[in-house]
């Protein structure tokens, strides 16, 4: 009977110890399947010449633009506003009446002339002594009062023409023949459009970096293709409200495609930097308070903490962390411990 029972305790350890050693078997083997990692990609970092550039929005103008207004008040009597068309400097655009002020430039200009011919007679007296220097003297200055009189008038006549201030481009007109018009009143708009200029603002940080002669580079709105410009001159100082420097850049190339008034998105290319390291955007771990990227080293996995610069579409610059050759890990970067040992389906070099 206790040789029974005795065998029978001996059959329930066994069972026993070969179920714990079968647990710790799974246990192990499932261990280890956790800590397998799936194929990743990498990317192998390299020395490479990196362009500095910032893009502003900016706005093209033409190089000259003016508000025609007259300077008097009065009524317009010819109009020579050809709408869309170019005029020369000088050319008379806008007449208003000045039929008062004629009468009185021919009234003074008669007057002129007989006190001359008073003078001329009176100069003769002199010479004998047959009128007396005080005489004179007032005969010369009403002829100097009538020819200021008269420049007067000339001044006046010239403030009822508007002229043309450069060679232009005429808009649209804002009046007609018999319009009553004053200093304040918008007759037309003409603009120098034989070349153009680009006006457009960089945050101060850069402002030590715009000078005049500067190349930049531009494109409008729906189009690829760039165009160039050259800064010609920049705001004294930075503005207090947005902190931005104001800038004036003159348009190489007159095209058909640039519209006065048309947005322009503007790249200012600022250094070229020589043996930057770049790395995809998506290799970064973003962290509370630092950045990092997982390196592999001998087959395994390794965090390493890093500091970034200028990034480029999908590119980051990195300044301090990494060196040239490192092979970094750009996909399923969340899954991965330190350590853990790592194959690669694809390195990008």
């Amino acid at each position: 009977m206790n040789k029974l029972l005795n065998l029978t305790c001996l059959t329930l350890i066994v069972a026993l110890m070969s179920a714990c050693g079968s647990g710790k078997s799974d246990k192990k083997m499932s261990d280890k399947k956790n800590k397998e990692v799936p194929p990743v990609e990498g990317f192998v970092v390299k020395p490479t010449v990196l362009s500095e550039s910032i893009t502003v929005s900016g706005t093209i103008k033409p190089f000259e633009e003016t508000v025609l207004m007259p300077e008097v008040t009065g009524r317009v009597v010819k109009i020579n506003l050809p709408e869309g068309k170019l005029v020369k400097q000088g050319t008379l655009l806008v007449k208003l009446f000045d039929g008062d002020l004629q009468a009185q430039l021919h009234k003074a200009t008669t007057q002129l002339k007989i006190v001359e011919q008073l003078q001329k007679r009176q100069s003769e007296l002199l010479k004998v002594e047959g009128i007396s220097k005080t005489d004179y003297d007032q005969t010369l200055l009403q002829v100097a009062s009538i020819k200021n009189d008269i420049e007067v008038y000339k001044v006046m006549i010239q403030k009822t023409e508007v002229l043309a201030p450069y060679d232009g481009t005429i808009g649209l007109r804002n009046i007609s023949i018999g319009a009553i018009v004053t200093s304040g009143t918008a007759l037309a708009t003409i603009r120098a459009q034989h070349q153009l200029k680009l006006d457009f603002s960089v945050p101060s940080k850069y402002s030590s970096e715009i000078h005049q002669g500067t190349k930049i580079s531009f494109t409008i709105q729906g189009e690829d293709k760039k165009y160039g410009a050259s800064v010609m001159a920049t705001e004294g100082g930075v503005q207090s409200t947005t902190r931005n420097l104001n800038v004036r850049a003159v348009i190489s190339n007159k095209s058909n495609e640039l519209i006065p008034g048309e947005y322009a998105s503007v790249e200012i290319r600022l250094k070229d930097i020589n043996n930057a390291l770049m790395i995809p955007s998506q290799a970064i771990i973003p962290q509370e308070r630092t950045k990092q990227v997982i390196v592999v080293k001998n087959g395994k996995s390794k965090f390493f903490d890093i500091t970034t610069g200028i990034r480029k579409e999908a590119l980051v610059e990195v300044l301090t962390g990494i060196h040239a050759g490192d092979t970094v890990v750009t996909t399923g970067i969340l899954f991965i411990k330190p350590k853990a040992k790592l194959k690669f389906s694809k390195v990008v070099n």
